[in-house]
C-alpha cells in the first residue's frame, strides 16, 4: 500500500509543480512573478498577457490535476486485460488483475493522494522557489476526473457568482465551498468528499488577502475596460 501512495505523491507533486504560468510568461519575454498580482496562475497571466495566454495556462494547469488523479484509473483499466474479477469503485469500473498492479481498494486512495499533491505542487513549486498559484485550475482538472457531475455543479456556482459580482476571487471561494457540499449530497466516495473539503479549505486559505479586501470593499472587479481591452483587476484569484 505504501509504495503506490508514495508514487502517487511524488508523481502528483512533480506534475503540479510544472510552472506553466511562468513558462508561458517567459515565452513572452517576462517574469510573471514581477507583474500584476505576481502569481503564475491563469488569472494573472490573462490579466498581464491576454485571454489566449491565460486560457492556455488554465487548460495546462487543469491537465496537471487530471493526470495526477487519472493515472490510477487508467492503470486499473489497463489491468482489465488480465482481469479475474470486475468491481465498481465510486462509479468507476476497475479490475482485480492476476498481476498485482493496483488493487481496487487502492485506486481511489492513490488518485486522491495524487491530486492533493498536485495542488500542493502547483502552489509550492520546487521549480519556482516554492511559489505558485492558488490551485483552482489544477483542482478542477482532477475533480473532473474523479466526480464530473459535482465539478459541473461547482462550475455553475463559479459562473453564477462571477457574472453576478465580477469578482473572480469570490467565485473561486464559493465554488470551493460548493464542491465538498455537492460531493457529500451526491454520495461520492468518502475519501473524495474529504479531499474536496481539504482542497476547498486550502483554496479559501490562499484567498485570505482577497477576503480581507472583499470585506473592506477594496477588491477590484474583473471588468472590461473597452471592447478591445482585456478584462483586468488589481489582485484577483489565480
Amino acid at each position: 500500500m505504501l509504495i503506490p501512495l508514495t508514487i502517487a505523491a511524488v508523481v502528483g507533486y512533480l506534475l503540479g509543480a510544472v510552472p506553466f504560468g511562468w513558462l508561458v510568461a517567459r515565452a513572452h519575454g517576462i517574469n510573471i512573478f514581477e507583474h500584476g498580482s505576481k502569481s503564475p496562475g491563469a488569472t494573472n497571466v490573462k490579466r498581464v498577457l491576454g485571454k489566449k495566454a491565460g486560457n492556455a495556462v488554465f487548460a495546462l494547469d487543469a491537465i496537471k490535476g487530471a493526470l495526477a488523479a487519472g493515472w490510477p484509473l487508467l492503470v486499473a483499466r489497463w489491468a482489465a486485460s488480465k482481469a479475474a474479477n470486475v468491481r465498481d469503485v465510486s462509479g468507476w469500473t476497475v479490475y482485480t488483475a492476476n498481476v498485482k498492479v493496483l488493487t481496487p481498494d487502492l485506486v481511489i486512495p492513490v488518485a486522491v493522494t495524487g491530486l492533493l499533491c498536485a495542488v500542493l505542487g502547483h502552489s509550492f513549486s520546487c521549480f519556482t522557489h516554492f511559489k505558485g498559484g492558488k490551485g483552482v485550475a489544477t483542482s478542477a482538472g482532477g475533480f473532473v476526473v474523479l466526480m464530473p457531475v459535482v465539478t459541473l455543479i461547482a462550475l455553475a456556482v463559479w459562473l453564477a457568482t462571477f457574472y453576478g459580482s465580477r469578482y473572480v476571487s469570490l467565485a473561486s471561494i464559493f465554488a470551493a465551498i460548493a464542491m465538498p457540499v455537492a460531493a457529500f449530497f451526491l454520495k461520492q466516495h468518502t475519501l473524495v468528499v474529504i479531499l474536496a473539503a481539504v482542497i476547498g479549505a486550502f483554496v479559501i486559505f490562499l484567498h485570505r488577502a482577497n477576503i480581507k479586501r472583499l470585506f473592506n470593499g477594496t477588491e477590484n472587479r474583473f471588468v472590461k475596460k473597452s471592447a478591445t481591452a482585456e478584462s483586468q483587476s488589481s489582485v484577483q484569484s489565480s
